[in-house]
């Protein structure tokens, strides 16, 4: 086991043919990708091919993972999908941002065919989503906020007041009282940024 140079996330390692994805890697298009910035590792085994992995520097960046919970900025929306930034994986802040993106289909888990991208989420908002799927270094990751415990967390109206849920598909301002719609988040304690 050499550990080799750090590797960015995204890189492609090798064909599919010449090695087996290991832990840190994932395989598209017949070849092995890094999902995780760290080195690279390759160890032989008896049965043939050596196996590929990327194992994270202590030192370096914590990287959204599928399934991990997130907590994002909303920064831009239109009828598909709403774009985000990922700030926090868990509690823990990213040193960097990474994009993401909620397509409508995922944004609930029932009724997605009558999902509107905008009664869910509007630019500025923190919304808690859990990964679905790992983006490549030119892409998003996937996120998903169908559960109960995921959506809309924190929104402001237009008078800039932080906004309180009323039910699972309305925040309301509490000096103005408009209300808005939106895909709130049944918030888990654990989950609250102060």
């Amino acid at each position: 086991r050499q550990p080799l140079c750090t590797r960015p996330l995204g890189e492609r390692l090798c064909s599919a043919e010449e090695a087996t994805a290991g832990s840190g890697t994932y395989t598209r298009h017949g070849f092995i990708f890094s999902s995780l910035a760290g080195c690279l590792e390759k160890r032989g085994e008896e049965s043939g091919l050596p196996v590929v992995s990327v194992v994270r520097d202590a030192e370096s960046q914590l990287l959204p993972d599928v399934g991990a919970v997130v907590t994002c900025k909303v920064c831009g929306i239109n009828s598909r999908f709403a774009k985000v930034h990922i700030l926090y994986v868990g509690s823990t802040p990213l040193k960097s941002t990474f994009r993401g993106t909620i397509r409508k289909e995922d944004i609930r888990a029932t009724e997605k065919d009558k999902v509107e991208v905008y009664k869910s989420f509007r630019p500025g908002d923190i919304v808690l989503a859990k990964v679905i799927s790992l983006g490549d270094a030119q892409s998003n990751y996937l996120l998903s906020t169908a559960e109960n415990e995921l959506g809309v967390v924190v929104a402001r109206s237009e008078a800039g007041v932080q906004m309180v849920p009323i039910s699972w598909c309305e925040m309301q301002c509490p000096r103005t009282h408009t209300k808005d719609f939106r895909k709130v988040a049944r918030v888990q304690p654990q989950f609250l940024q102060t």
